[in-house]
């Protein structure tokens, strides 16, 4: 067995609070069906070790765990929260044979600090 990374996105999607529900069950009783507001989507990108014999078994295994991770609930607002499994990004054999401190994980390589810097809300200090 080796030790695999896998590079796992998420969204989470909410609609919008109670009135977004008023509003729709209003228009369904007046025969308009009406889509609940949303906010943009929250994505989460999520690193995940993984036992396998194989790179094709690690994937499966990769995707078998995203899907897993899809869950609804309600927010502190109340509002809907949906979390969707999106994409497998990679799948990465680790690079250190043993695991722990200062062990290599995963390396990804960008040619763009400012993109980077722009798609993470952690770098610009933005309140997840």
């Amino acid at each position: 067995m080796r030790t695999y990374v896998a590079v796992l996105v998420h969204a989470a999607e909410v609609e919008t609070g109670a009135e977004a529900e008023a509003e729709a069950e209003t228009a369904a009783e007046a025969g308009a069906p009406a889509a609940p507001e949303r906010r943009a989507p929250l994505y989460r990108e999520s690193f995940v070790l993984l036992t396998a014999r194989s790179e094709d078994e690690a994937r499966s295994r990769a995707r078998a765990h995203g899907a897993s991770l899809e869950t609804s609930y309600r927010n502190e607002r109340g509002e809907p929260v949906t979390w969707t499994f999106r994409q497998l990004v990679d799948v990465a054999e680790v690079p250190d044979d043993r695991l722990g401190d200062g062990a290599e994980l995963y390396t990804r390589h960008f040619r763009d600090f400012a993109a980077y810097t722009a798609f993470e809300p952690l770098l610009s200090g933005e309140d997840l």
